[in-house]
């Protein structure tokens, strides 16, 4: 052995760390609560989606410096629990839409300082995420099969994109907002977002599990694709935002993924697209 060998440092796998390890372990935790309660339905769905909307929408009040915190977030929260309340109870539609706005005028009211309106940005953000894969849920014409495809969408998006720009490399995808995103990882990411989505449909195709399926493949394919593209934008909005606000992590719930923003916002796109899937499609029934 050379000098030179001698002193070189011992290279270390892509994924032998104690991070990645605890990554790995809560995404297994994590998702197995979420699918359970996909399966469950109803409120126990509900409320794993208001618990996710209302931690992050905590992380945005800490992030944005928003004032005063503890009772913006107590109306947030309230807001989405009465959001979610008539939707599961079959309130009229204009029922949550009176309540949203209702909510907002309040966080407009108590805030203080040049952030006061970040708080309604918060809020409508967190309904979102509380609300959409809700009410994919709760459609009879939809059920089970909106939100799983959500699911495999993003999760198999994030995967690939991790592993496959860790183990390629090369090119950055954005260095000024996100150092170590790459090409390589984005499109592993795009091609497991399309397959995942499309063979999500093609399960529930083969099970008859609702009508959604009959979409042919070629636009469910399309439609995941462009899902998988909005959670990588999103992830890239986010990591914009954290820059900005000079923080590295949303916050510190998830460990080995920082906070609920860092590991939502990706389905945080993918949510807003489903959202505008729903309301064409009711629109069209109509």
């Amino acid at each position: 052995m050379t000098g030179n060998e001698a002193a070189r440092p011992a290279q270390r796998a892509p994924f032998a760390t104690r991070e990645f390890g605890l990554r790995v372990a809560s995404a297994l935790v994590l998702g197995a609560a979420v699918l359970g309660a996909l399966v469950v339905g109803g409120w126990a769905f509900a409320l794993v989606w208001l618990v996710a909307g209302t931690v992050g929408a905590a992380e945005w009040l800490a992030m944005t410096r928003s004032e005063p915190l503890l009772p913006l977030l107590g109306l947030t929260g309230a807001t989405l629990l009465g959001l979610l309340v008539a939707l599961l109870l079959g309130a009229p539609a204009w029922a949550p839409l009176l309540i949203l706005i209702v909510g907002a005028a309040g966080l407009l009211a108590l805030g203080r300082g040049p952030n006061r309106r970040k708080a309604v940005w918060g809020l409508l953000g967190a309904a979102v995420i509380a609300v959409v894969p809700t009410l994919l849920r709760l459609d009879p014409g939809i059920g089970i099969v909106g939100p799983a495809w959500m699911f495999a969408v993003v999760w198999s998006t994030d995967s690939v994109a991790y592993f496959t720009g860790r183990l390629i490399g090369g090119p950055k995808l954005m260095p000024r907002v996100s150092p170590k995103k790459t090409w390589s990882g984005a499109l592993g990411g795009l091609a497991a977002g399309i397959l995942g989505g499309t063979a999500t449909v093609l399960v529930a195709r083969s099970q008859g599990w609702s009508a959604l399926p009959d979409l042919p493949l070629l636009a469910v394919a399309a439609l995941s694709g462009l899902a998988s593209i909005l959670s990588q934008g999103g992830d890239l909005v986010e990591s914009g935002l954290k820059r900005r606000y000079g923080v590295k992590d949303s916050g510190r719930s998830i460990p080995g993924h920082g906070g609920v923003m860092d590991r939502l916002d990706g389905f945080f796109a993918v949510a807003g697209l489903a959202g505008l899937c729903l309301a064409a499609l009711r629109l069209l029934n109509a």
